[in-house]
């Protein structure tokens, strides 16, 4: 006996969800600028599926045998598949450096989070330039008072 009509409803809608939502939709193809910085999409994707069925039996029943009523019940079923791509962000990967860029900015926490290592660097930078003012300035008091004497 073959299987039951809904397997081969339920393996053609699995097929075409799997046609459709491959790891280059979520992660998509790379695209390179003239300036040879490389743009690559990140997606959300999202898939539901449903299928289901039954067979009207109550029709057949008058006086006939259940083995041959197997063979002949009429079935009915459906199935059906959603699929829904939301893009997040894009990595630039380029001029020495990644940086994730959301789509959606409203966050601020993931702005910070992005501009985190340019801040520090910054703020090094800035307590350097100070140690290097102070460094100098005391050389200089150094050498003052040494020719003074």
């Amino acid at each position: 006996m073959e299987g039951h009509p809904i397997e081969g409803l339920m393996k053609t809608a699995m097929e075409s969800i799997k046609e459709m939502v491959d790891v280059n939709t979520i992660v998509g193809d790379a695209v390179e600028t003239p300036d040879g910085s490389v743009i690559i999409p990140i997606s959300k994707v999202g898939f539901g599926f449903a299928s289901g069925g039954g067979e009207y039996e109550q029709m057949y029943k008058k006086g006939r045998d259940v083995n041959t009523l197997q063979n002949e019940l009429p079935f009915a079923g459906g199935a059906g598949a959603g699929v829904s791509i939301q893009p997040v962000a894009f990595m630039v990967v380029g001029q020495g450096q990644i940086r994730l860029l959301p789509v959606n900015q409203n966050s601020m926490v993931e702005r910070i989070i992005d501009l985190a290592p340019q801040i520090m660097t910054e703020l090094q930078n800035m307590v350097n330039q100070i140690t290097q003012k102070n460094s100098n300035k005391n050389q200089q008091g150094f050498n003052s008072e040494q020719s003074s004497t």
